[in-house]
């Protein structure tokens, strides 16, 4: 897909990675909607805020009302709660599935139409490592992320017929504010995966996998689960 001149609607981008997507969106030439629940957060020069709550569906159907002439959404939105699955707060492993589950297929539903009017495009689901690496202490957000994987993989054969091409970018830590007690070291610059994300879309990848440890775990899922 052509990203310039291309229409975006891009989710959480008042901050973090969905800024670097919205910002470098806009320097290869698209026309950029900057969604938040809170679009008066939005700073960002060149960008139309628009407001998008993941948990208002109202917020979303509005959403694709005006942004009518979309032809990318990336579905960057999300929330890490930190709950395990067994002993933690039914409500945040459920707040977790909302959000990072729920949240972007209806935003797809929503977008599905709209994109296809417009002589079809491409969507972005912002996955992660932990949709493949399940550890204990961020069950809920490992299992929102594995149901999101697949969403996207069913979403891809989908929407395929419809002229929508679907990219899965799996990523590890990154320096945003929801790795922010995460070693420097540990954590990849989010411009570079914005840049990685933008490159695949354009070369119409069904995965784009954004630094080492995420390509090192997806190569591991074909070892013996008893593998040391």
């Amino acid at each position: 897909m052509e990203l310039k001149d291309a229409v975006a609607v891009v989710t959480g981008a008042n901050r973090g990675l969905g800024r670097h997507l919205a910002a470098q969106l806009v320097e290869r030439g698209a026309k950029v909607y900057a969604a938040a629940r809170r679009p008066e957060g939005v700073d960002l020069a060149g960008v139309i805020p628009l407001r998008l709550d993941l948990a208002d569906a109202e917020s979303i159907r509005a959403a694709a009302r005006t942004a009518s002439d979309a032809t990318l959404l990336v579905n960057n939105a999300g929330i890490s709660t930190g709950t395990p699955l067994v002993a933690g707060s039914p409500d945040a492993v459920r707040l977790e599935m909302e959000v990072n589950f729920f949240g972007p297929l209806a935003v797809t539903r929503a977008f599905a139409p709209v994109i296809e009017s417009n002589d079809g495009g491409a969507v972005l689901n912002v996955l992660s490592v932990l949709s493949w690496l399940h550890p204990a202490d961020l069950g809920a957000y490992a299992a929102a992320k594995a149901a999101a994987w697949a969403l996207t993989d069913a979403a891809r054969e989908e929407l395929a017929p419809r002229g929508i091409t679907v990219t899965a970018l799996h990523v590890g830590y990154m320096d945003t504010d929801m790795a922010a007690d995460v070693p420097a070291g540990q954590k990849t610059d989010p411009a570079e995966v914005a840049a990685q994300a933008l490159s695949g879309i354009e070369r119409g990848l069904p995965e784009v996998l954004a630094d080492e440890t995420t390509r090192r775990v997806k190569q591991s899922l074909a070892a013996s689960p008893n593998a040391a």
